[in-house]
């Protein structure tokens, strides 16, 4: 005889959530940096003058892939508590700074906006706060996994200042100049 499931049963385990919320915010980022030519190769972005606290350039896709997992795990910490308060403003303040996190690449390797790259990550900053005080209130553990999210956008910021004091020509600059680049 089949029983008609529970609702314990039918909701979604954080485990169910993981494995659709991780890779997707994994595969997203991944996406936008390379749709926005954010690589070791990027001309335009070879030409700037670096900070003196720029990491290696093979540190970028490391701990973004870590910090992408990480967020894939806290949204699916939210997502699978059903019934908690909160949880749609959580969820709905995480898909907003993720959208603006995304949209960070494009602007500085693609456009070359390193200033307003500089507000992106500002808002940014203030968004992911907003995020960890609501996912605070539905599951702890989520908002502590965004902590050190917010610690690398705070150290990007940083450098994104620093981009832009040491390269003030560079700001929407198309980088023209720099490279040739024929098609066969």
């Amino acid at each position: 005889m089949q029983q008609i499931a529970s609702s314990a049963q039918l909701r979604a385990s954080v485990l169910r959530w993981a494995l659709f919320t991780v890779p997707l915010c994994i595969g997203l980022g991944f996406l936008s940096a390379r749709a926005a030519g954010s690589v070791a190769t990027n001309a335009w972005f070879e030409t700037l003058d670096k900070p003196d606290i720029y990491p290696p350039a093979v540190a970028f896709p490391i701990v973004w892939s870590a910090l992408y997992a990480l967020m894939g795990f806290a949204l699916a910490l939210i997502a699978s508590a059903r019934g908690a308060r909160g949880r749609e403003i959580a969820m709905v303040l995480f898909v907003v700074q993720l959208a603006v996190n995304l949209s960070w690449s494009p602007v500085l390797f693609s456009m070359h906006r390193i200033t307003w790259a500089l507000w992106i990550i500002f808002v940014l900053i203030v968004l992911v706060i907003l995020t960890i005080a609501f996912a605070w209130r539905v599951r702890r553990t989520a908002a502590a996994l965004l902590l050190p999210y917010l610690a690398w956008i705070c150290f990007a910021s940083v450098l994104n200042l620093q981009l832009l004091e040491l390269n003030p020509g560079a700001d929407g600059g198309d980088g023209s100049g720099s490279t040739v680049r024929v098609q066969l």
